[in-house]
């Protein structure tokens, strides 16, 4: 209904009106009625009348021992009910305005990255910001940033790719990849291994489809593999390399949970090793700019405090994509 067509009697009506008369209906007595909201019966009965004339109807029978709508009176109430509903809803949301992204952050990361580093993000993420719900989706980077272009998630860690118009990025951490061997493989027994003792004939690598960064030690190596696999988790191409035998490159997060895979070694890469640059994307007309930025904060002092990550400089700025 367009405000120019409620009369000016009704919109002198208030919301704390229409709950007088609500209180009327439930308590069935103008005198329980205005004890319990705290006004004099006189007027409380003021004030229903005052409703009454602006809606042109009636709303109760009186004179008898308990006050009962009339026949259009249940009718009005319930819209009456409706309204009082709706404001509260109302008032609902203005007070989730206080918390911190509304409430929630539906946040979108890789299949790749989300179970790694949420463990670590679980715990502080209430304490930093109170009152907030951590909503979490997983995909792959080209998907999780288009639904977040399209309004359906608030912000994604995803690696760095092309700009895109209206996102903003903020850099958060480093994460290189880590040499994934069977157990059997002439090189498990080493620590650490330079990609030149590598033979590109033996890497699984993840397809290029899968648009995370896992891509495998270059173009040479890319076309002499043993193949690449697709839309499988890290621990399901640990598996692929304890029955196939051959190495994969896995990020450094995951090294906790697949170092204690059966049939399974990790080795850390030296020299100028591979890996992915890990930023917070959001869209620039997001109203919680301010929370997301705080949310980066959070997420670099994480980097900080876990093994082989190096945090983005901190002159690095967002930019507008």
């Amino acid at each position: 209904m367009q405000r120019s067509m409620i009369s000016m009697t009704l919109s002198a009506v208030s919301l704390r009106d229409l709950a007088l008369v609500q209180a009327v209906h439930q308590h069935g007595s103008f005198n329980s009625a205005a004890r319990a909201m705290h006004i004099s019966p006189s007027g409380l009965s003021h004030q229903v009348q005052k409703v009454e004339q602006a809606l042109g109807s009636p709303l109760f029978e009186r004179g008898g021992r308990r006050i009962v709508p009339t026949a259009g009176g249940h009718q009005l109430l319930a819209q009456i009910a409706a309204v009082l509903t709706a404001a509260e809803h109302l008032q609902q949301m203005a007070r989730a305005g206080a918390v911190a992204f509304g409430g929630e952050l539906r946040l979108g990361l890789p299949a790749s990255l989300g179970p790694y580093l949420l463990p670590h993000l679980i715990e502080p993420f209430p304490q930093h910001f109170p009152g907030a719900r951590l909503g979490i989706s997983e995909g792959k980077p080209r998907g999780l940033l288009r639904r977040l272009h399209e309004g359906e998630l608030d912000a994604v860690l995803a690696p760095a790719g092309p700009a895109i118009s209206g996102i903003a990025v903020r850099p958060l951490f480093f994460e290189p990849w880590e040499l994934m061997l069977r157990a059997d493989h002439p090189l498990a027994g080493k620590r650490s291994l330079s990609l030149e003792q590598l033979d590109p004939a033996e890497a699984i690598l993840m397809a290029e489809g899968h648009a995370d960064g896992l891509n495998g030690t270059g173009s040479e190596s890319a076309q002499t593999s043993r193949g690449y696999v697709q839309d499988v988790s890290l621990e399901s191409l640990a598996a692929l390399v304890s029955l196939r035998g051959g190495y994969a490159l896995i990020p450094a997060l995951a090294h906790e949970r697949l170092a204690s895979m059966p049939n399974i070694v990790l080795a850390k890469l030296t020299g100028q090793a591979p890996g992915r640059e890990i930023a917070l994307h959001w869209r620039d007309a997001s109203p919680w700019h301010v929370d997301l930025q705080a949310f980066a904060e959070l997420l670099r002092k994480l980097a900080r405090q876990r093994p082989g990550l190096r945090v983005a400089p901190e002159k690095s700025k967002v930019t507008g994509r």
